[in-house]
């Protein structure tokens, strides 16, 4: 069967404990580019044995950022790409969704749904993470944020994706599972959670090209009221108590990371 016409662009940086599992699902595609943060672990040894391209980005701290950077610099072999993250795994459902999807539409990108693995078991319920993440290669960049004098990561973490013409959605879901384990989640979440309180205060700039989900976020991060809200749609309206340990334990710290945005406004503001 022919290869799907997308490019998969993966940006990693010391993703050891993930990168393989990634790149054993990417067998379909022609085309996997994966850019790296110079990593001092085994990601480009595992890379290199999957027989992919590896592309080393060094970042001056300004704009663009990795994704961007990608979009306006890498020569990208086909028509649409899929920006996939170390810890994200695609399955042979999802691969034949995305064939007929690309080749019979007249969409430029689609939003895709992600479902967690976390603390060892899969969350059937709670709320489920979407991304902007596939898109035709001339019809999206993500937004460029005024951040030179705050921000320390060298990619797109929450920027979103722009895109010139209509978007659809995928019904076949991507599976999220880092094994990094629980220390460098909420390092993970403590560091965006510093980017959140600082963007707050730039949003103004791309409210307009923000979704209603993403207006109502950003218009409820300095209230109290975001935190436990979430809790409750999250946890007891989308039943993700019926996740059992692991659900509860995924909505409790979502809310925590929700609060620490936050206090963390509180305190620039000061």
């Amino acid at each position: 069967m022919n290869s799907p016409p997308v490019t998969i662009v993966i940006p990693v940086k010391n993703e050891e404990k993930n990168i393989a599992k990634c790149l054993s699902q990417l067998r379909a595609f022609s085309e996997v580019i994966v850019i790296d943060s110079h990593s001092t672990d085994q990601t480009p040894k595992i890379v290199k044995q999957f027989d992919r391209e590896l592309i080393n980005f060094e970042w001056n701290g300004k704009y663009p950022k990795k994704r961007n950077w990608v979009l306006q610099n890498v020569k990208i072999s086909n028509p649409w790409v899929l920006f996939l993250d170390a810890d994200e795994y695609i399955s042979e459902e999802f691969t034949e969704e995305l064939r007929k999807k690309i080749t019979s539409s007249s969409k430029n990108a689609y939003w895709l749904t992600y479902h967690n693995y976390f603390f060892g078991s899969y969350l059937k319920h709670g709320d489920a993470f979407k991304k902007l993440a596939l898109f035709k290669v001339a019809y999206g960049e993500y937004e460029r944020i005024r951040e030179d004098s705050w921000s320390h990561f060298d990619m797109e973490i929450h920027e979103h994706p722009i895109i010139k013409g209509e978007i659809g959605e995928f019904s076949t879901s991507i599976k999220h599972e880092d094994y990094k384990g629980m220390k460098a989640y909420i390092t993970k979440h403590n560091e965006y959670s510093d980017w959140e309180a600082h963007r707050y205060f730039s949003i103004q700039e791309t409210w307009s090209q923000l979704t209603i989900r993403q207006k109502v976020k950003y218009y409820l991060l300095n209230t109290w009221f975001l935190a436990p809200a979430y809790f409750v749609y999250s946890y007891i309206l989308k039943f993700g108590f019926m996740d059992g340990k692991s659900g509860f334990i995924f909505a409790l710290l979502k809310m925590q990371y929700f609060w620490q945005i936050k206090i963390k406004i509180d305190e620039f503001k000061k």
